[in-house]
């Protein structure tokens, strides 16, 4: 068994999943704070030398799972590994937000897509070796084609 506690939570504009932006061309610009518990605020030493950060946090609010998924974006379903559906086996997210200033235990960012009260349950800063050439978007490539 694993044992995942939350480090703190997601303040975000957004109460209700339908204010998430989704599909092709979705942006995700909207700012937020991750509050962590006080407790965290030392291990968050020397986080204001990254630009980006991975946010690891919990779908709080999804229940069971789908091994297909259909994407608002596609024409058919998918394998749910294939996208980013919150119905999973382990209802885990992860967003890479932008990070605009520290406030003691407040991270302040933007590119938040999480609910407000999404528990975090783990922060890491975003490093990157793959080039953008060799990067694949697998299915999205299609989805996001400009139509006729």
């Amino acid at each position: 068994m694993i044992t995942v506690r939350p480090i703190g939570v997601v303040r975000s504009p957004y109460s209700d999943t339908t204010q998430v932006p989704k599909g092709t061309g979705a942006k995700h610009e909207a700012e937020g704070v991750l509050e962590l518990l006080p407790e965290f605020e030392p291990a968050l030493t020397d986080i204001e030398g990254f630009s980006h950060l991975f946010v690891i946090w919990v779908f709080d609010r999804s229940d069971g799972f789908d091994l297909m998924a259909q994407p608002p974006n596609a024409n058919r379903p998918h394998g749910l590994f294939a996208t980013r559906s919150p119905r999973r086996p382990n209802p885990l997210g992860l967003t890479v937000v932008e990070l605009l200033g520290r406030d003691g235990p407040r991270l302040h960012v933007r590119g938040v897509d999480m609910l407000d009260g999404t528990p975090i349950v783990d922060l890491k800063p975003y490093l990157s070796s793959v080039p953008a050439e060799r990067l694949r978007r697998g299915w999205m490539t299609e989805a996001e084609r400009p139509r006729p």
